[in-house]
């Protein structure tokens, strides 16, 4: 094979690299035998929606693993502007686990998973309103990016281009279907883009339809369908099965969904394109026809499937490599030319699935895991290569080359001879390049607008290329016989050694789901030297209750700073203590820390020093803050370390869930610094966590304190101990035992108690009456986080005392105003304020209060779990009176 070829070969195998750090695929005999009659599948079908849950998982399930098409969904937003049922993570945060949730839900549905730049900035009613927030030709272009990108040969909405979608995102994810269908075979449409890629025209474009969309009575007997709901005896489940536990994987969401078994028609209706009879691919040559040239691949596999032991994977071998020498001659072309490389989007897929197959016939397991979970760009790291050969033949490693971002060197006995049934270890000593950002999520590295990510110009890959032991051109295989011409190459490749850390394009990134690894290894066998497998470096340690987990190797900075808490909130000028954490990202970091303060605050220390010897060692300084004026103010405070005259602001925060792998962030170390003219009453407060948020913190800021409640606090004796009980966010949705406390809860009301319940969610409640009255919960929301407002009982105490509540109270909301409103209640309950979005009628139950006995029930859709944290002056005053109310 010609050097280029090598290049190209090791292209394909970067390309697809975007997920990492997950548990090793292992390969049964029957997903070797799916494989193989994938490699005779060459068709494409892009899904297309607003959001992460969005997505038809059913209908993706059976594209890939019945019809075998290559099959993606892309997703506008990464689902930032929802709630969240299982931790405290809201907007950006929210986003990166939504991400994982969806990459999770595509390893197991077998689908591949996309994004634009879009960012869910909350719930949306039109397009038009979506389109004033999302820039639509970025996000539109990035739709065409990814079709360009990934050739589709059909397709598919989730939503109508109408009100009917119900969403104003999931109407603009389908009218920018429609234009991207259009703009992706037209040059003249994003012409930037063709450098990289070449111009697809799509064969159609369907929206997947249904009962739920249809009107009563219409029928849909003219609509193509397919029955989705069959049995896979490869995998051993219908394709109902799969979908349930990918959209489990939803589980910041609540999605955990029921297993479908039996017939399961999906309908879809004709958008654009060439019309079809019977099915959505008719028309489509999905063989190696396709291909010029590539009517002998097709033959050469269906001898190979014909062939198949599944008691004996590796018998398939010597034929896989036959295919794939064959695939490899349509691929001889410049790897430098990448308009030719996009023009063999086919070889290319194929030659990644036939690697991966050959690795999962021959047994091979290989895995490279570092010895600590982060390190910081330049600072030393081990890597340890382990090879198991689970084959009946010996397997020869002749060499490691490393990737991306490791700058490594080591040697060993070339070729490393591996006996069948034995294991080898290679340590690998190295560095991470010196000039690797951190690993942030690369949408998050620098600031966006309200609704839209901004990407990067360039992103730092590191120095790629590194041969370890031996030298590439010390390998036979790989080298061509002629001394003359391997001098030739040998020269030509001490010209092309990398001596900087290189940079590709932002744009190259765009679409991509997750960052590339930090680091990887390319690992050459004797038997197939031309052809590396790759393979990531990720941690690996043993959990005592999960067991053997990996998570991505994260590049760190020197030094972290972390501020104690999310907003600080002044109702006088008392001073108050601002705890400021910094952890060291490697051995020996000497440096001060200061607070960077606006106007009319000070804070003592001004500065201190701080001396950590050894890489993780934290060390936490209190700061007393203070306001110096009697004015209400709103500003942010900073924490800046400084290490050898280099400043650093970022903090590190771990999202770890069992479903997902464990994401590090490194988010700016800054937090509201509010002063607000606040009176309260009442001092105790119990506080029962629903889904999960940081209101108890919050009212921590301004006085009060805050008992987190178990379930089995909730008792006549200790309740009375509490002026007020706060029931978090959608409590009555996620704690089933609820329904047997609810009376406990309504005679502490009855006996003079105060009982706030923040919103629940309409669907899903544990009991059908969460109130002493009756009302019913809804999905009218106010999306306008500064609404209007007019207060329909201006001289309810509610909204007189302690503290005066006005106008003003409303301004300066986050996101939105307020969901999940009843639509309709008891006569005994007060309505307080109204407000609503443009032209809509008037919404009366943000806050609903009922005299109950002596006390009082709240229920109020206003969203306190976004504005507390955000630091919204107007927001603590009205909690404050909800609390305070009969005082």
């Amino acid at each position: 094979m010609r050097l280029s070829n090598f290049r190209a070969a090791l292209l394909c195998l970067l390309l697809p690299l975007l997920s990492h750090a997950q548990t090793p695929k292992h390969y049964t005999a029957a997903d070797i035998a799916l494989g193989l009659r994938k490699l005779n599948v060459l068709g494409s079908v892009l899904y297309i929606a607003a959001h992460p849950d969005d997505e038809n998982t059913r209908l993706i399930a059976y594209m890939a693993n019945g019809r075998l098409l290559e099959t993606g969904y892309l997703a506008c937003t990464r689902g930032d502007g929802g709630q969240n049922l299982i931790g405290p993570e809201i907007r950006e945060q929210l986003g990166v686990i939504r991400t994982q949730e969806l990459l999770a839900a595509r390893r197991t549905d077998g689908g591949r998973q996309f994004f634009t730049r879009a960012n869910d900035f909350g719930f949306s009613k039109t397009a038009e309103e979506t389109f004033t927030i999302w820039d639509k030709e970025q996000v539109l272009a990035d739709m065409v990016w990814v079709i360009r990108q990934r050739r589709p040969d059909v397709l598919i909405t989730r939503f109508p281009p109408d009100a009917r979608a119900g969403h104003g995102h999931h109407t603009a994810s389908a009218i920018l279907a429609a234009e991207a269908f259009d703009a992706a075979g037209d040059p003249k449409r994003f012409p930037e883009q063709l450098k990289y890629v070449q111009v697809w025209q799509p064969k159609r474009l369907l929206w997947n339809t249904g009962s739920f969309f249809v009107k009563p009575g219409e029928s849909m007997a003219g609509y193509l369908s397919v029955d989705a709901g069959g049995y896979n005896a490869f995998l051993g489940q219908s394709y109902g099965e799969i979908a349930a536990t990918s959209r489990s994987n939803h589980k910041s969401q609540g999605f955990g969904s029921a297993a479908q078994r039996g017939e399961a028609l999906e309908y879809f209706q004709p958008v654009k394109g060439e019309k079809a009879a019977k099915d959505p691919f008719e028309g489509v040559d999905m063989t190696w026809n396709r291909v010029p040239g590539g009517a002998a691949v097709g033959k050469l596999i269906e001898d190979v499937i014909k062939k198949y032991d599944p008691a004996n994977p590796s018998a398939s071998v010597t034929g896989l490599m036959k295919v794939r020498d064959e695939v490899v001659k349509l691929l001889a072309v410049d790897a430098t030319k990448q308009d030719e490389l996009t023009s063999h989007f086919w070889e290319q897929q194929k030659l990644t699935e036939i690697n991966e197959l050959l690795q999962a016939a021959t047994g091979l397991f290989i895995e490279a895991t570092a010895t600590e979970a982060t390190s910081v760009a330049g600072q030393p790291i081990t890597v340890y290569l382990d090879i198991v050969n689970r084959s009946d033949a010996v397997e020869e490693v002749y060499s490691v080359i490393s990737m991306r971002g490791l700058e490594a060197d080591t040697a060993f006995q070339s070729p490393l001879v591996i006996e069948p049934g034995r294991s080898r270890r290679i340590a690998i000593h190295g560095k991470i390049g010196s000039i690797i950002p951190v690993t942030e999520p690369y949408w998050l590295r620098e600031k966006g607008a309200i609704g839209m990510y901004k990407i990067p110009d360039f992103v730092t890959v590191g120095r790629q290329g590194f041969t370890i032991y031996p030298p590439l051109s010390a390998l036979p295989q790989a080298m061509p016989s002629n001394p003359k011409e391997t001098r030739r190459r040998k020269v030509k490749r001490k010209q092309e050694e990398p001596t900087r850390d290189e940079v590709v394009p932002g744009r190259e990134i765009i679409g991509s789901p997750e960052n590339a690894p930090v680091a990887g290894l390319a690992v050459l066998l004797k038997r197939d030297a031309t052809n590396p497998i790759f393979v990531p470096v990720q941690y690996k340690h043993v959990d005592p209750v999960q067991g053997e987990l990996y998570q991505p190797l994260a590049v760190v900075p020197t030094v972290a700073v972390n501020i104690g808490g999310k907003a600080y909130v002044f109702s006088e000028n008392q001073p108050k203590t601002v705890p400021v954490t910094v952890r060291a990202g490697r051995d020996g970091v000497r440096g001060t820390l200061a607070l960077a303060l606006p106007a009319g605050w000070k804070s003592e220390p001004a500065s201190a020093s701080f001396d950590l010897a050894t890489k993780d060692q934290e060390r936490t300084i209190q700061f007393q803050v203070q306001p110096t004026g009697n004015q209400e103010s709103v500003g942010q405070l900073r924490a800046v370390a400084t290490v050898d005259g280099q400043q650093y602001s970022r903090g590190i925060q771990t999202i770890a869930y069992n479903h997902i792998p464990t994401q590090t962030l490194f988010p700016e170390a800054v937090a509201p610094l509010v002063k607000v003219d606040l009176k309260r009453k009442g001092q105790q407060i119990g506080y029962l966590m629903g889904a999960g948020d940081e209101v108890p913190d919050a009212l921590r800021q301004v006085g009060y304190t805050v008992t987190l409640l178990k379930e089995s606090d909730i008792t006549p004796e200790n309740l009375r101990r509490f002026d007020a009980v706060l029931l978090g966010v959608r409590a009555y949705n996620v704690l089933d035992r609820l329904k047997v406390l609810q009376p406990i809860l309504l005679d502490y009301v009855k006996d003079g108690g105060n009982l706030v319940v923040e919103y629940v969610v309409n669907r899903g409640t544990v009991m059908p009456q969460i109130g002493p009255y009756p009302f019913t919960l809804s999905t009218d929301r106010v999306t306008v986080e500064n609404a209007p407002v007019t207060f329909l009982k201006p001289q309810h105490p509610l909204l007189n005392a302690p503290n005066k509540i006005s106008a003003k109270d409303f301004e300066g909301w986050v996101q939105e105003q307020g969901l999940y409103y009843p639509s309709q209640w008891d006569e005994k309950y007060q309505t307080i304020i109204s407000s609503h979005d443009p032209n809509e009628k008037p919404k009366e139950s943000a806050i609903l209060v009922a005299d109950y006995g002596k006390g009082h029930y709240i229920y109020t859709g206003l969203s306190f779990f976004r504005e507390l944290p955000a630091g919204v002056p107007g927001a603590y005053r009205l909690l404050t009176n909800m609390i305070s109310l009969g005082k």
